[in-house]
């Protein structure tokens, strides 16, 4: 994607006209992550694709200086990351009007079939689902930095293990083994993250 590249380098440079254009040949391909990240959402969500790829566009946009658009690399990952941070805030207040903010056992059944392995039994609330996920990820990254970044790109943005492998410039079979790694690690990291508050939350 030469011509992807080349824009990418000139809005990180700062060239305004430059964004318009990579927003119009980017539009697509972000609208599907969008819309693929959208079918893991809980019914009841009431954000479309569309908006949510507005919205991390503008969060994107002003975090350019940070090196989001270094390159390939750098642009999917930061919309990776900016689109769960739009759907962490939606579930935050979500739980906060419901719950008073606390984070209550649920399900990842409405997880794409392939992450069926993240999958957790018993729900009350869809919503905070993206909470747990979200706790167990920040602890993941500090385990493995490279391993994280991919479940970023795979989990939350949709984007396929082959595409996910070529942004990170690992092998495909690398990719498939560190995303089966991945999931086992988060699975067993959500079920010690809700015994901990069931814990708390025990008189």
């Amino acid at each position: 994607m030469p011509a992807l590249t080349e824009l990418l380098h000139k809005v990180e440079s700062g060239d305004t006209l430059a964004e318009e254009l990579l927003l119009q040949l980017a539009y697509d391909e972000l609208r599907r992550i969008a819309a693929l990240r959208m079918r893991g959402e809980p019914s009841g969500q009431t954000l479309q694709p569309t908006a949510l790829v507005h919205e991390a566009w503008i969060r994107v946009v002003a975090t350019r200086h940070g090196g989001a658009f270094r390159d390939r690399r750098a642009f999917f990952a930061a919309f990776a990351g900016t689109m769960r941070r739009v759907l962490i805030d939606i579930s935050r207040r979500k739980a906060a009007e419901r719950h008073g903010g606390g984070i209550v056992h649920q399900s990842l059944s409405d997880d794409p079939p392939e992450h069926a392995a993240l999958r957790h039994n018993a729900a009350s609330d869809p919503t905070a689902e993206v909470l747990l996920v979200h706790e167990a990820l920040e602890r993941f990254e500090a385990r493995d930095p490279l391993a994280a970044e991919l479940v970023k790109l795979h989990y939350f943005s949709g984007l396929s293990l082959a595409e996910v492998s070529e942004l990170l410039q690992m092998s495909r079979a690398s990719a498939f083994r560190c995303w089966r790694f991945a999931r086992a690690w988060l699975k067993l990291e959500v079920e010690r993250i809700l015994a901990e508050h069931r814990d708390t939350a025990t008189p």
